[in-house]
């Protein structure tokens, strides 16, 4: 899951980052209007947490912007301001949840994942395509009902072809949703091939068909021809 928490308050900021990033989630941050605009239209993101009360703006403002442009962004309202017009008028305009200032970080690692699991696996625990299994839970693969062994960033790379079936997605994409604001550092998106080759390796030795299709000159899609 890749997060982006619109948060000004810079200790809160690093405190849930860190949270997040432990949990195995790509997580970050912008701590004006301005900057979280800039993010979501430069990088994609699954679940928005977003506080009302920024330095140079309205957070609803902002929660129109990614309503109007970005209808499947999952939304949670993170907010000091706990008044039940502020609730009603963030969830009238397409939140999925909202947590009232202070909160604990366990609580709102459960809700942006429950809001992730409704917005993009259907509230399912378990995805499937054809032979190849993900337990959302516990992160084990299956082939063929035996499970095989992946890397953390193999995993998170699977997991994003089986939400994305038959949709492309462009190099750029899945170094961003795999290193988030790292990717910057890298010089070129070479290692996205080489997880690529490694994760359809590993799952041709287990029995399994390679779904992972090149397209020349835009990216990779996973579909069921072979």
């Amino acid at each position: 899951m890749k997060l982006l928490f619109v948060e000004d308050q810079e200790e809160l900021a690093s405190g849930v980052r860190n949270y997040f990033l432990k949990e195995g989630d790509i997580c970050e941050v912008a701590t004006s209007l301005s900057k979280a605009t800039d993010k979501l239209y430069s990088f994609s993101y699954d679940v928005l947490l977003l506080d009302l009360m920024l330095p140079d703006g309205d957070g609803l403002s902002l929660l129109k912007i990614v309503k109007d442009n970005w209808p499947d962004m999952g939304v949670v309202i993170v907010s000091a301001k706990n008044a039940l017009n502020d609730k009603l008028l963030g969830l009238e305009l397409g939140a999925d949840d909202y947590l009232p200032k202070p909160f604990h970080l366990a609580e709102l690692n459960a809700r942006a994942n429950a809001v992730y699991r409704r917005r993009k696996q259907e509230g399912k625990q378990k995805l499937t395509f054809n032979e190849i299994e993900l337990n959302l839970e516990n992160h084990e693969v299956k082939i063929n009902e035996t499970t095989i062994e992946l890397t953390k960033k193999e995993y998170e790379l699977l997991h994003y072809f089986m939400v994305n079936q038959n949709r492309l997605l462009t190099k750029q994409s899945i170094a961003e949703h795999l290193w988030g604001d790292y990717m910057d550092t890298m010089d070129s998106f070479d290692f996205v091939y080489q997880h690529i080759k490694n994760l359809r390796k590993k799952i041709i030795q287990a029995g399994g068909n390679d779904y992972l299709k090149t397209m020349y000159g835009a990216g990779y899609k996973m579909k069921n021809e072979r």
